[in-house]
C-alpha cells in the first residue's frame, strides 16, 4: 500500500520537532502559582509582573468565560494575557511551525490527538516539580484518564482542563411538524433509526434530513455506535486497528443501513457541516459533544432545541438498557506550556488558575466547558437558563464512558478515515468492504509509531 501523504506529514513532523533540540529539563525552574505555591521561608515565589503571556485556543465560544478567568488572575499577579483565538487547522499549523523553529505561544490547549507528538519531542514544559510545590494541584481531583494522556515517561505536560460527554440534540419543531414522538431517555439505536426515517419520508418535499454525521464525526459519532456494539477503533495496547473487528463491521454495517438513508447525501455534508444544516432547520437530530452547548444556546432557534441521552444499543434485545449498553465517548482538553517560555513560572501560574477547583468551577459556572476537576460540573448544567443539558451529566451516572482513543500518529489514521469513509457513505453496501481497507491503512500508521 503506498504510503499516505498525511502520514508522511505527520513523520516530517515528529523528525523536525526531535531534530529542532530545545528539550525540557526535567528539573523545573522554581515554581509558582496563583497564590498557593510557597517556596522554603513560605513565601509566594515573585512573577514578572512585566510579563505577557501569549495564549493559544481554538474555540470562541470559550474566550469570554476563559477572559474573566485570566483577568481575575492578572489583577491578583499583574502579569498581562493575551488570549488569541485561532481556527482548528490554523492552530495546529502554526503550533508545528513553533515547534519546529519558530516561536510556539506561552500556553496553549493540548488534544488527546496531538499530545503524544509533542510530549514525545519534548517540547511542552514538564510540570512535576511545579505540581510538587503547588497546593492548589492534586492530581487526584481529576479525571485519571485525562490526566494521563497528558503524561508520558512519568512527566506530566499539561494539567487537566475539561471533559466532555456525548448527548443527542434535537429540533422540537421538526418533530412537532412531522408528528414524531420527541426523544427521551429510554431510546435504543433502533429506536432513533425509526424516527429519522420517519422525518426524512415526510420532510421529503421539505428536503428535510432526520439526522446527519459525516465521515469526520469521529467522537461526536460514529465512534459511540462502534464501542455500544461491543467494537473497538484500536487494541487495549494500540498496536493494531480494530476497524475489521466484526463486532465494528457490525456497527458501521447498522449505521450504513439504517441511518445513512436518512441523512442528507454524503457531498452535502462534506460542503455544508451537519451542525449548519441542523442549525438551518434542515436536520431533525444529531449527536452532539458538550462543548458545542454554548454554539446552540445562543443559536437563533435555541428556543426550539433540546436534549437527551444518547441512545443506548439493546444487545440482549430486553427493551430495556442495561448496564453497558448505553455508551458516550468522553475526552478533555490540557492546558500546556512550551518548553521553551520566557516565562515558565507564570506560565504554570496561570495555568494552575485556571486548573485549581476555583478556576474550574468559575468555568463551569460561566458554561465554558463540563469541568476536569470532579464534583464541578454541576455549575455547568445550571448555567444554560431554559436549557436542559443534564443528559450530559447523567450518561456518566448510568451510561458507561469510552475514553476517545489515540496513538502517537492519530491525527494520520483519522484524517484518512474522512476521506476513506466516502465510498461507503455514498455507497452504503460498501461499508464492510471500506472497514477492512481502514483497518489496513490504520495497521500500517500504527507499525510505523
Amino acid at each position: 500500500m503506498k504510503k499516505l501523504t498525511s502520514l508522511l506529514l505527520v513523520l516530517c513532523l515528529a523528525l523536525s520537532l526531535a531534530a529542532c533540540g530545545g528539550t525540557a529539563s526535567s528539573s523545573a525552574p522554581a515554581p509558582a502559582s496563583s497564590g498557593s505555591t510557597k517556596t522554603e521561608s513560605g513565601k509566594t515565589p515573585a512573577l514578572d509582573t512585566g510579563a505577557t503571556l501569549e495564549v493559544d485556543i481554538w474555540d470562541n465560544n470559550q474566550l469570554a468565560g476563559l477572559r474573566e478567568i485570566a483577568d481575575a488572575w492578572t489583577a491578583k499577579t499583574g502579569v498581562k494575557v493575551n488570549i488569541n483565538v485561532i481556527s482548528w487547522v490554523e492552530y495546529w499549523t502554526l503550533l508545528e511551525a513553533g515547534a519546529s523553529g519558530g516561536k510556539m505561544p506561552d500556553v496553549f490547549w493540548m488534544h488527546i490527538n496531538e499530545a503524544q507528538k509533542y510530549m514525545r519531542a519534548d517540547k511542552l514544559l514538564n510540570l512535576n516539580d511545579y505540581i510538587a510545590g503547588d497546593d492548589a494541584i492534586d492530581l487526584a481531583n481529576y479525571y485519571e484518564g485525562i490526566v494521563n494522556i497528558y503524561n508520558y515517561d512519568g512527566k506530566q505536560y499539561a494539567l487537566p482542563k475539561d471533559h466532555d460527554t456525548i448527548a443527542l440534540l434535537y429540533n422540537k419543531s421538526i418533530f412537532d411538524k412531522y408528528k414524531v414522538d420527541y426523544p427521551n431517555d429510554t431510546w435504543s439505536w433502533d429506536d432513533y433509526a425509526a424516527a429519522a426515517k420517519k422525518i426524512t419520508e415526510a420532510g421529503k418535499a421539505d428536503k428535510i434530513y432526520g439526522t446527519a454525521m459525516n465521515t469526520n464525526d469521529g467522537q461526536d459519532g460514529w465512534y459511540n455506535l462502534i464501542y455500544g456494539w461491543g467494537g473497538k477503533l484500536i487494541s487495549d495496547d494500540n498496536k493494531t486497528s480494530g476497524m475489521d473487528d466484526p463486532k465494528t463491521i457490525e456497527a458501521m454495517t447498522w449505521l450504513a443501513e439504517e441511518l445513512i438513508p436518512s441523512m442528507p447525501a454524503q457531498n452535502v455534508m462534506a460542503d455544508t457541516d451537519p451542525d449548519l444544516l441542523y442549525m438551518s432547520g434542515l436536520v431533525g437530530m444529531m449527536l452532539q459533544g458538550s462543548w458545542m452547548v454554548n454554539t446552540f444556546y445562543t443559536a437563533e432557534n435555541a428556543k426550539d432545541y433540546a436534549w437527551a441521552q444518547i441512545p443506548y444499543n439493546d444487545l440482549n434485545k430486553n427493551g430495556k438498557c442495561d448496564a453497558g449498553e448505553r455508551v458516550s465517548m468522553y475526552n478533555g482538553l490540557g492546558w500546556a506550556a512550551s518548553a521553551d517560555t520566557e516565562h515558565p513560572k507564570e506560565a504554570y501560574s496561570l495555568i494552575s488558575a485556571f486548573c485549581s477547583k476555583e478556576g474550574q468551577q468559575k468555568q463551569s459556572e460561566l458554561g465554558v466547558t463540563m469541568a476536569a476537576y470532579k464534583g464541578c460540573s454541576d455549575a455547568f448544567v445550571s448555567s444554560f437558563k431554559g436549557m436542559d443539558i443534564s443528559p450530559f451529566l447523567t450518561v456518566e451516572k448510568e451510561g458507561t464512558l469510552i475514553q476517545h482513543p489515540a496513538s502517537r500518529y492519530t491525527t494520520a489514521w483519522e484524517g484518512n478515515f474522512t476521506t476513506g469513509f466516502v465510498k461507503a457513505w455514498q455507497h452504503p453496501e460498501t461499508m464492510a468492504d471500506v472497514c477492512r481497507e481502514m483497518a489496513v491503512m490504520m495497521n500500517e500508521v500504527l507499525a510505523s509509531e
